[in-house]
């Protein structure tokens, strides 16, 4: 599914630009475009698969936050939604039908933060004609787009991982980084959980000593990513001098952290480093320290 220069979608794409795509390959099954719904909601952690059965973007499939985008819980040991094996991720997108010549288009009906972790998770496995439908379901709806309903039937694709182990930091990683000063650590989550209060999601309250807190629903005005100078100068405001190289990003389980990590590449920083485990994995040791405030 190519954009007007011929180049595959790589963060965004528009929901003019979508429908165009569908109405030109007659159907997603046609092509090598495939769309995944990934609405999800915490606290109804069944809620987006009824939505999805009830309506979606024709030939979308569906992707669920705990079964397809997060490895086993291992209480004591990982944050709420760990990453998978790379195996497994790649079997699933081979379920779901996508292949490694495969333009895949992801959306979700909130701020675009569970699509961007199926982003992110496919770019860490080398897929990088991955992109995030800009307002997502919202959006579409809004402009009365066509919608199916029930459940699509996948096609069958074969994908082989590429994995990029090095835009994964671990725990041990993150202590060293910042206890050196070596790395600028990002936190996307709301500013009051960031300082510690009002958490609901959470044992424990605060952030990783030494981290600067990014909002990651900043970078969106009236439900769309901000236009890429805008982003540019957000992050700008944060990173000073350092390069997009020396940036790790985390939030409460690895997942609104991806929103800032494809927001730096729309806005043509560079590619950023992630911590998967995020808070929800830092505070299951003890021995690590945290801040507030």
């Amino acid at each position: 599914m190519p954009n007007e220069q011929d180049q595959p979608f790589r963060t965004l794409i528009s929901c003019a630009q979508l429908s165009h795509a569908l109405a030109a390959a007659d159907g997603p099954a046609a092509s090598h475009l495939r769309i995944v719904d990934c609405r999800f909601d915490l606290r109804d952690t069944e809620a987006g698969r009824r939505a999805y059965a009830h309506s979606h973007i024709p030939g979308a499939l569906y992707a669920h936050l705990d079964e397809d985008l997060s490895g086993p819980i291992l209480p004591g040991r990982t944050g709420r939604h760990p990453l998978p094996e790379a195996a497994d991720f790649a079997r699933t997108l081979a379920r779901l039908g996508i292949g490694n010549s495969a333009q895949v288009i992801v959306y979700d009906d909130g701020s675009g933060s569970m699509a961007a972790r199926m982003w992110w998770m496919m770019r860490w496995l080398g897929h990088e004609a991955v992109a995030v439908l800009d307002g997502g379901w919202a959006a579409w709806t809004a402009a009365s787009l066509p919608t199916g309903e029930g459940v699509e039937t996948p096609v069958n694709a074969s994908f082989t991982a590429n994995p990029r182990p090095e835009l994964v930091v671990d725990a041990a990683e993150m202590l060293a980084k910042t206890a050196s000063g070596a790395a600028l650590v990002i936190d996307a989550r709301a500013a009051d959980r960031f300082r510690g209060e009002n958490e609901t999601l959470d044992p424990v309250g605060g952030h990783i000593p030494g981290a600067s807190n990014l909002p990651y629903d900043g970078n969106l005005r009236d439900g769309l990513f901000r236009e890429p100078a805008e982003l540019a100068a957000r992050f700008g405001q944060v990173m000073g001098n350092r390069p997009p190289s020396e940036l790790i990003f985390y939030c409460g389980s690895g997942v609104s952290a991806c929103h800032n990590a494809l927001a730096l590449e729309h806005a043509g920083i560079g590619e950023a480093r992630l911590y998967p485990g995020s808070w929800s994995e830092w505070i299951t040791d003890p021995a690590r320290p945290t801040a507030q405030g």
